[in-house]
């Protein structure tokens, strides 16, 4: 069980197993570095070093009731990686994590960086706007703040289906992957949740992607009902100079869980390009 403590006296918990080159996981809302333990298991027998952290308020780190919010996110990855002392970094973001990891380039540079891997990720932004109608509507993410604030076990067992597409036709529903995201999500702070929800809806990572200039692979799949890959993926790809787009056909949020070993496959051959 290792532990940062950050310059605002917060416990951040992170796993760092192996040797090599590191690849470090930043994991979507409402779960915990426990997210990544196909990926860490698999990348980890394939000779590189595997770090995950769990962000402020979720999984096993400190739950905080202030600070949570993206630039602290961002500074608390940049603080784990500098006392890891980590260079030549991939760095991997699903969903929020994905915010993450481009809000650490767009506050921190990318110096430490050698490759950047998002998949199912929020940038660059979330929100229907005018200026991006191709977003979801804020009654979706006040629906979220409502599930989450007045019965998040119930919510979060609901919510799985969609994550993971169970809901999609041929889909085969995996109740110990529900289970799993059950459990990451109510190990974590209800404050820390509802505040995250601000954070990755309403907050525009379009600064951040234009500051990225390592190669990148976007992974999205075009069923995700969670982050629809219209105001993401296809947009994120746009702004990234230079980035790699690979939609997966009829995959879902959780596309890292549901299709790990093509997913592994393809961020496995992206790293040693």
């Amino acid at each position: 069980m290792a532990f940062l403590l950050t310059k605002d006296k917060t416990n951040i918990f992170y796993k760092d197993w192996g040797k090599g080159q590191p690849i470090v996981f930043c994991h979507g809302w409402p779960l915990s570095s426990d997210a990544w333990d196909v990926q860490m298991l698999y990348f980890g027998l394939q000779g590189y070093r595997v770090i995950a952290h769990d962000r402020r308020g979720h999984g096993r780190s400190d739950q905080t009731w202030d600070g949570n919010n993206m630039d602290r996110y961002a500074d608390d990855l940049a603080e784990l990686i500098e006392h890891l002392n980590l260079t030549d970094v991939v760095l991997v973001g699903h969903s929020t994590g994905g915010g993450e990891v481009a809000h650490y380039i767009g506050r921190h540079g990318t110096k430490r960086v050698a490759k950047i891997i998002m998949v199912g990720a929020v940038p660059p932004l979330m929100l229907k706007t005018d200026a991006n109608p191709e977003g979801t509507p804020i009654e979706a993410f006040d629906g979220i703040r409502k599930g989450t604030a007045g019965d998040r076990s119930q919510f979060f067992k609901d919510l799985t289906i969609p994550f993971y597409g169970f809901n999609l036709e041929g889909a085969k529903v995996n109740e110990g992957l529900r289970d799993s995201f059950w459990l990451q999500g109510m190990l974590g702070s209800i404050k820390a949740h509802y505040d995250c929800i601000h954070e990755f809806s309403e907050v525009d990572y379009s600064a951040d992607l234009e500051k990225i200039d390592k190669p990148t692979l976007i992974i999205h799949g075009d069923a995700d009902q969670i982050v629809p890959i219209k105001a993401s993926a296809l947009k994120s790809v746009k702004i990234v100079k230079d980035a790699e787009l690979k939609v997966y056909p009829g995959a879902p949020h959780g596309l890292a869980q549901t299709q790990a070993e093509k997913f592994n496959a393809d961020v496995l051959e992206f790293i040693k390009k």
